[in-house]
């Protein structure tokens, strides 16, 4: 492992552009960097670093082992996979929910059947309806936009910056008298930038919803993902860092907006204990849905929440690894962290400057046997057809209906920075499981693409 020095002279090394700055911070000669750059490209008929091509897996999966076997057996031994009744020990849904609630460090944790019925919980916990706006990030998943959709309410995007999470300075210009949330997302595995996101929301007393589903186990300035917002909610689909196949979460430190989430998952009722908890609880019944989580979904992620400090643990180390042995190639400029020991190392991104220069790269790697990818898992959401319609389920949806939802205009025009950044990042999803062997050949392909291609 490189010393602090080394790898500030890597830094400066990349910052320079230069083969003889990377040279007199790294000690590797010019020459070296001569001899990389010949290498002959798989893609061009040359040698690939791989004859079996390597690609990341879905994490949690990786991880099931007797844990999440014995949690489900009990439940399904004891005949009882609806968590209210029939129980004859304690419910795995709450012993869950108790877990995770620690882990991440917030008081309240909330199972449901996915991220997307957590924020349609959030919305409604909130009181967010029509006439209100709510301000995400332009590119994040459908779910974002379709829970304030479905609420009544109207969604107002901000362009991202090269982290991929929404770029707090953007914020304030969309703040209206109407707007009510923020929701930021961290994605693919990089924290948002919460610390002047909060303050904004602050100033203009707003709610901070986090969308931390693609960053689980991430942290911000020694905090979780999850325990900065006003509210947070996160999903435990297959892609997720850890899974149940499906299921969702809502977490928050007010107990008024934890009843009102209790309430809205399931038909408007306190059962306990959270009764208990709450002291019986302080609100009126309201319209609400049925999105309760079952205990087989519960045992699994009972399991799994032990499991996330060890494979966050493994995606960080692989992603260091990899970027500390390629800090020294010159022009190098990686994806943006706000808070680089806090990310997952879900990526190792470059910026390519364009998209076909990007496209090239990532052929070129794959050539190599190494799988390679732009950014996913999201959506640029003003660009997608339906949205920039402003399509609903009914032509009356009162969304689209006020002055404001008739003038407010999506589409490509409304988030070009947007578009620039995904267009021309691309690299390595990361995996916790990869060998030395593995995270040597990335480095290696990474190298001779990157080289044989050029700086310029």
């Amino acid at each position: 492992m490189r010393n602090d020095l080394t790898r500030r002279g890597f830094v400066k090394a990349a910052a320079a552009g230069s083969a003889a700055m990377a040279w007199l911070s790294t000690g590797r000669a010019p020459s070296v960097f001569a001899a990389e750059g010949n290498e002959k490209l798989a893609i061009d008929g040359g040698t690939p670093v791989r004859k079996t091509p390597l690609r990341s897996q879905p994490y949690g999966p990786q991880f099931y082992d007797d844990v999440e076997k014995r949690e489900l057996l009990d439940v399904l031994e004891s005949r009882a996979p609806f968590r209210w009744y029939g129980l004859k020990g304690p419910s795995k849904v709450l012993q869950f929910e108790k877990m995770y609630a620690d882990h991440i460090g917030v008081k309240h944790a909330l199972g449901v059947t996915s991220g997307t019925t957590a924020l349609f919980t959030a919305m409604a916990a909130l009181e967010i309806g029509p006439g209100d706006e709510v301000i995400l990030p332009a590119w994040t998943w459908y779910a974002d936009y379709d829970a304030v959709v479905l609420s009544g309410a109207l969604p107002v995007f901000v362009e991202i910056d090269e982290s991929f999470s929404m770029d707090p300075t953007e914020i304030e210009a969309k703040i209206t008298p109407r707007t009510k949330a923020i929701i930021p997302s961290s994605l693919q595995g990089s924290v948002a930038d919460m610390d002047p996101i909060m303050e904004i929301a602050r100033k203009h007393k707003l709610r901070v919803v986090e969308d931390f589903s693609q960053c689980v186990g991430g942290r911000y300035k020694g905090k979780y993902l999850g325990s900065i917002g006003d509210f947070a909610i996160n999903s435990f689909q297959l892609g997720k860092t850890i899974t149940s196949g499906d299921g969702g979460a809502v977490l928050t430190n007010d107990p008024e907006l934890f009843e009102r989430a209790i309430r809205f998952h399931d038909v408007s009722s306190v059962r306990s204990p959270y009764r208990e908890l709450l002291g019986g609880g302080i609100l009126a019944g309201f319209a609400s849905c049925n999105f309760r989580m079952n205990e087989f979904t519960g045992a699994v992620l009972k399991g799994q929440v032990q499991k996330l400090a060890t494979i966050c643990s493994g995606l960080r180390t692989n992603s260091r690894k990899v970027r500390e042995d390629i800090a020294d190639l010159p022009g190098l400029k990686l994806r943006k962290t706000n808070d680089l020991d806090g990310d997952l190392g879900v990526t190792v991104f470059l910026d390519h400057g364009t998209r076909k220069r990007r496209d090239r790269f990532l052929r070129a790697l794959r050539a190599e046997g190494i799988a390679a990818s732009g950014p996913g898992g999201s959506v640029i959401l003003p660009a997608d057809e339906r949205i920039e319609k402003k399509l609903t389920i009914h032509p009356d949806w009162p969304s689209f209906n006020s002055p404001q939802g008739k003038a407010i205009r999506y589409g490509k025009e409304s988030c070009p920075r947007t578009i620039d950044i995904i267009d021309r990042f691309g690299g390595v999803i990361m995996d916790p499981t990869f060998t030395d062997e593995d995270l040597s050949d990335i480095v290696r392909a990474i190298r001779k693409v990157y080289l044989a291609m050029g700086s310029a």
